[in-house]
């Protein structure tokens, strides 16, 4: 037996993996996590204009991370239509501050009013992603040892 064909069998079931889930299973998978570290709702949070992140997690739905350990889960009234495939975003401040109800996502020619605003336990959340991936590689070593899949 080829040593490379478990190889290429470890190769070919990653990828029909990765190709049968769609984006808005993907989507649905990521709002979960965030929504499962998600605090109670506030009114507002800090925003001094810049941000270092953000993920589309649906039509009316983001995450936006605002500083090394800050990050919230934001809806908009929806639907945002143009938000799952926004390359880019804004948020609208007054005074450096996010308001829920006042203040919006700008997203292409969309301007979203902010509806509900979430902190989010970010390091609970990246330790929670870094387990899962620690697991799938365990579960993908095991697969490839085992031949199966």
């Amino acid at each position: 037996m080829n040593a490379r064909f478990p190889l290429i069998l470890l190769t070919a079931a990653v990828l029909a993996g990765c190709a049968g889930q769609s984006a808005r299973e993907r989507d649905t998978e990521a709002y979960e996590l965030y929504r499962d570290f998600a605090g109670a709702p506030v009114d507002e949070f800090t925003y001094l204009g810049t941000y270092d992140g953000w993920r589309s997690l649906g039509k009316n739905v983001l995450a936006v991370q605002t500083g090394i350990r800050d990050a919230y889960l934001i809806t908009v009234q929806g639907p945002c239509s143009e938000l799952p495939f926004a390359n880019t975003i804004a948020l609208t401040s007054t005074g450096n501050t996010v308001r829920r109800g006042l203040d919006s996502v700008r997203v292409g020619g969309d301007n979203c009013t902010i509806r509900e605003i979430r902190p989010v336990d970010y390091a609970g959340l990246r330790k929670a992603q870094r387990e899962d991936a620690a697991r799938e590689q365990a579960r993908r070593e095991q697969s490839a040892q085992t031949g199966s899949g």
